[in-house]
Order: structure tokens, then C-alpha cells, then sequence
């Protein structure tokens, strides 16, 4: 498992540790390049605690292990010689100052001691790049093919593209370093070994993961789907990203620190809707382990690791909740042409949570294309990011069954997706927003079979949408034939009985029958006035603002 520094956009992906622990998993190392995880955010940094400076009042023999501040002959406010330069170039016979003198600063702020000194290397991007493969693992065609059905059932990834090397884009080019808790080693990545610049808040970023692994181990903790790894990253990357922040504030008022100039990443190819679900830890992780600070202080917070690990990403979105999902075991109700896809001869099954289906709603919004959700709604001018939203905040449970014929192509493939909600009405909105986002990719209603439509192009197939009060149920086949084969009972002959604009209905179906007024805002991924953020200049700046915070802090 890695933890990285990202330069351009996070990806939160589960450990190799997790994937094998767990029989039953949605991490392929399609997702999990060896478990690379990536930074926390500095957006919308919560309002910090005061941290007391440590005092003049110092013992006569400190010690590395016993004293918070000092590690191995150097202070957390020590002046080195690299202070006095210009820029932030460090010669590879002082790194090692850099190193101990950020470490008793992260010591000061956490308020614990490091156990050991991790080991800090510095390699090229062509080194990393060359070794980029490696990380991703063994990427099998059946890892492939429920990543690509997984990510066009939320809608983010389209049938021309392969989802994989959509990961790998996001990636590319952008690590500047990670900590490996395997080897207890942290590598920083430059451009250039004859000129290394050091980032501070990068290596002190990276500092805190060892410290976490040192104390409570990295390794230990279950990753083995999507929406616990992001669980878990809330609590790890918050207390980072945490710390981190009340760094970066010390670096700007009392202590020198190394920052290099940053280049504004290239935004060209990214998935967004990829982007905002990998990003949720680090964009809400700080205000939940904020929450934690504010009621015990760091005892509470290290209590969390001991015996309190975060069950769902929605405790992360929703601090101070309890919302551990309800366990889903989807029946197989499938003829004899499909069968579930088998990875390591167990069913995958996907739990995608709160974070991942805002994420999913959320897709277009920064580029202004068509979106659910508007970009007033999801983004702010400062570049944080609304996770909490209506349409996402009632989820309870769900689980996600890629189908498949002999053939294992993703053109003979489909999909059981079925979400649990705290009530219908929390249901019923689910089901309208996946009918609007149906409808902004140019599904079409079938003549004569039940609540189903029909996408031909980017995301193609039968898509057939089911509620029974509280309980969503979605399916998806090459054809609508084959809908009811993949699931028995699905899209039975009939007229369609969901009150949405998308079967000519004049609004949304609550949960008591009764129609609401049809809300179609989200075509363009605006408000009425069809400009979701106004002016193309404002639009441009939240995405910067957003690739700007992703330079600042990719772990």
C-alpha cells in the first residue's frame, strides 16, 4: 500500500493488503495500483485549533523518543541552511535536516513522538514513470471489464473509453511522492535529481503517514470496498490533511519553510466524476477529524483508529453520525446465458456510497457540461466541494452485481445495481436523479415495457428502474430482451408507472403518490437561467482553484 503526493487530482484507491484480506471485494487492481492513495486537500481548510508553540522552557537532555519537537539533534524551530536560499533546492547531503526538523514539527502539532525516522528517498519522474505499471498490478481482462461496467453505470467513464487508462491519466505525471508503510520509506519524485526542490508540507505530509503507521498501523484496516476504503482514508487522510493545514498556517506566520514555485497542472482528459469520488476524503477528512478534535482533543482523535474506525464515507460526509450501511447480498436471478462476474472465483460485488453517487450526479459540473446537479450546487468559488447534498445524503446501503455471457466483453455485459435509502422519499429522489442523468445522456422510453429506456450511444443498453418503497433497483443489458434475463421479473410488459418527465410524466413521483413539479435544471448542469456559474472567466477560475489545491496537497 502507498500513499501519494498527487500534483494534479487525487485518486483513492484500496490497498492490495484490503483486496486480499476479504474474499468478497470491489478493489481490483484495476482501482488499486498496489494501493496507491493519494493527498489530502487544503480546500476549505476548517477553522484550527490553537496549537501552544512550544515553550523556551526545554528539558536539558532531550531525547528523540520522549520529547515532542525535538528528533535527533534538531528542533522543530531550528534555522537550517537551506533557508537562507532561494527557492526551496535542497543538496542531497542536507535532506536529512530537512527531514528530522519536519518531523519535530509534525511532532509539535500532532503531539506524539515518532517511534523511527523513515527512510526518504528521491527519484526521477522517468524513474516512477517507468515503474507506473508495476503499480497498478496485475491488471487481468476480468479487472477490466468491471471496472469499464462500473463506471458506465455511473455514468462517467463511456463505452469509448477504457476506465483503467483513465485512471492512469489522472495519474500520469503527477506524483510527487508517496509513503509506503511496507518499508516504513517515504520517496519524493523530482524533475530533477541535479536540482531537487523540496516541498515542506509535501514531506510533512508524508511524515504523518508514518507517524499513523508507527502508531496504529496502515496496513491493518479493511479497504476491501469502495465506500469503507473511503471511510477509512476520511479518518487517515483528515488527520493528515489536519495536520497539515496548521502547518502550512505555522510556515506563513513563525516557522521558514521550503516551497517551491508550482506549475498549474494540465486539466486535459480527466474524468471528473472520477476526480470528485476519489477526492471525498480529502476535501471532507479534515472537517470530520475536526469534529473528532473538537470533543477529546488528539486522544480522540487516536481513539478512532483504536477501536472507532469510520464504517462508511457517510460518516465522513456527515460528522458526528453513526451510519454503518446494511449489509446487501443481491440474489442471483439470472438464466443460464449470464452469470455474475467471478474475479479470483468469488462474485465481485461493488458498494459504492454517498461519495461515490454525489460524485456520480456531479459529473459535468466543473467543465459546464450536462450534469444533474449545477455547479452553484456542488462547487463553490473558492473551490470546495458540496458532498453533502439531498439527492445522496439518505444513502443506507447498496451493492452492485456485474452480469456477463461466455463472451466476457463488456458489449455482452450488464448490471444489478441495487440501493437501500432511510426512507421512499429519500428513494424517490435517487430514482428521479438517475432518470434525469438517463435523459441528459439521450435515453429513450420503450413502447410497452414497464419503467425502461434505451441509450444507443456513450453508455449503450436497456436500462430498467425499479422502487419498492425504500429499495432501488436498476438493471442494465445490451438489449431490452435480455433485461429480464439478466434479472427475472425485470421490465414486464406495461406502461410505465414512475411519474417523471423523462416518460412524459409532468414531475417527480413522491413516495405518497402525489406528482411534484418537475425540476429540469439540471440540463446544462445550471440553475433556470441556464448558466450555472456566471461568465466563463468564474468557471475557469473554480477550476483552477480546484487543480491549485490538488497541487498543494496530493498524498
Amino acid at each position: 500500500m502507498l500513499l501519494a503526493v498527487m500534483l494534479v487530482v487525487p485518486l483513492a484507491v484500496g490497498p492490495a493488503a484490503g483486496a486480499g484480506a476479504t474474499a468478497v471485494t470491489d478493489e481490483s487492481p484495476a482501482t488499486s495500483p498496489d494501493g496507491l492513495q493519494p493527498a489530502a486537500s487544503e480546500t476549505a481548510a476548517p477553522a484550527t485549533p490553537p496549537i501552544a508553540a512550544q515553550t523556551d522552557d526545554r528539558p536539558e537532555n532531550p531525547t528523540t523518543s520522549e520529547t515532542i519537537g525535538y528528533v535527533d539533534g534538531y528542533w522543530y524551530d531550528d534555522s537550517l541552511p537551506v533557508d537562507d536560499r532561494d527557492g526551496a533546492h535542497v543538496p542531497e547531503d542536507e535532506l536529512q535536516a530537512v527531514v528530522y526538523r519536519s518531523m519535530a514539527r509534525v511532532e509539535t502539532i500532532r503531539e506524539r513522538t515518532f517511534e523511527t525516522t523513515p527512510d526518504v528517498d528521491v527519484i526521477t519522474r522517468e524513474e516512477f514513470q517507468n515503474d507506473t505499471g508495476a503499480l497498478f498490478g496485475n491488471i487481468t481482462e476480468r479487472d477490466e471489464l468491471l471496472e469499464n461496467v462500473r463506471y458506465e453505470a455511473l455514468f462517467m467513464v463511456d463505452r469509448e473509453r477504457d476506465a483503467v487508462e483513465a485512471y492512469k491519466e489522472l495519474y500520469g505525471g503527477s506524483v510527487a511522492g508517496y509513503y509506503e508503510p511496507s518499508t516504513d520509506q517515504i520517496v519524493l519524485v523530482s524533475n530533477d535529481l541535479e536540482s531537487v526542490e523540496v516541498n515542506e508540507n509535501t514531506l510533512a505530509h508524508e511524515l504523518v503517514h508514518a507517524l499513523q503507521d508507527q502508531l496504529f498501523g496502515l496496513e491493518d484496516f479493511d479497504r476491501s470496498t469502495t465506500n469503507k476504503d473511503a471511510a477509512v482514508n476520511g479518518l487517515v487522510e483528515g488527520d493528515a490533511s489536519f495536520v497539515d493545514q496548521q502547518y502550512a498556517e505555522r510556515c506563513q506566520a513563525e516557522w521558514t519553510c521550503l516551497v517551491p514555485e508550482t506549475d498549474q497542472p494540465d486539466q486535459d482528459g480527466i474524468s471528473w466524476g472520477q476526480y470528485f469520488s476519489m477526492f471525498m476524503p480529502y476535501d471532507e477528512g479534515p472537517d470530520f477529524v475536526e469534529h473528532v478534535y473538537d470533543e477529546g482533543g488528539w486522544a480522540a482523535v487516536d481513539a478512532r483508529y483504536e477501536d472507532d474506525i469510520p464504517a462508511s464515507a457517510s460518516e465522513i460526509i456527515h460528522p458526528g453520525t453513526d451510519r454503518e450501511p446494511i449489509d446487501f447480498d443481491i440474489e442471483d436471478r439470472s438464466t443460464e446465458k449470464w452469470s455474475p462476474l467471478a474475479i479470483n472465483d468469488t462474485v465481485s460485488r461493488l458498494t459504492m456510497g454517498e461519495g461515490t453517487i454525489v460524485s456520480m450526479f456531479a459529473d459535468g459540473t466543473v467543465t459546464g457540461e450536462p450534469s444533474v446537479l449545477s455547479s452553484n450546487e456542488f462547487l463553490t468559488y473558492s473551490g470546495d466541494i458540496q458532498y453533502d447534498q439531498p439527492i445522496s445524503d439518505g444513502w443506507a446501503g447498496g451493492e452492485l452485481v456485474v452480469y456477463t455471457t461466455d463472451a466476457e466483453t463488456v458489449e455482452e455485459s450488464g448490471f444489478v445495481w441495487q440501493t437501500e435509502w432511510t426512507d421512499a422519499d429519500d428513494a424517490s429522489e435517487f430514482r428521479d436523479g438517475y432518470l434525469d442523468l438517463l435523459s441528459l445522456h439521450d435515453a429513450e422510453p420503450v413502447d410497452g415495457v414497464q419503467n425502461t429506456l434505451r441509450i444507443e450511444e456513450a453508455y449503450p443498453g436497456s436500462y430498467a428502474i425499479e422502487q419498492d418503497g425504500s429499495t432501488v433497483t436498476i438493471v442494465r443489458a445490451p438489449s431490452t430482451a435480455e433485461l429480464s434475463e439478466i434479472r427475472e421479473g425485470t421490465a414486464p410488459d406495461g406502461s410505465h408507472t414512475i411519474d417523471h418527465n423523462i416518460f412524459g410524466g409532468e414531475g417527480s413521483e413522491s413516495s405518497d403518490g402525489e406528482s411534484e413539479s418537475g425540476d429540469d435544471s439540471a440540463a446544462g448542469g445550471g440553475d433556470a437561467g441556464g448558466d450555472p456559474i456566471p461568465g466563463f472567466g468564474v468557471l475557469a477560475a473554480v477550476i483552477g482553484t480546484l487543480l491549485a489545491v490538488a497541487v498543494r496537497h496530493r498524498r
